[in-house]
């Protein structure tokens, strides 16, 4: 099983949430479609910009924890290398449902 490290933003620059799960793609459906209050709702934060895999729950917990503690300008650089054009990656997911 995978586990993901992700982050997603209101817009280009714009709000960031970072997030930790095992299904991806689920995961980022569950924020786009705002069913409950969250700070994602609350923001409009449903674009993923950048994500990474891991084998193990405990190294992807880890890095979340070590993204969250980073200055935002690290972040930012972070998805740009992956993703300069903070496009948003949900449709490139296996088992996206659209």
């Amino acid at each position: 099983m995978a586990y993901h490290v992700y982050m997603l933003a209101s817009r280009l620059h714009g709000t960031l949430y970072i997030g930790v799960t095992n299904n991806l793609a689920r995961r980022v459906h569950e924020h786009r479609s705002r069913h409950s209050p969250s700070f994602t709702a609350t923001y409009g934060v449903t674009r993923l910009v950048w994500y990474e895999s891991y084998d193990r729950i405990i190294e992807a917990i880890e890095r979340e924890k070590a993204l969250k503690k980073w200055r935002r300008n690290w972040k930012i650089r972070l998805i740009e290398e992956m993703n300069p054009d903070w496009s948003d990656l949900y449709g490139t997911l296996a088992g996206w449902t659209g």
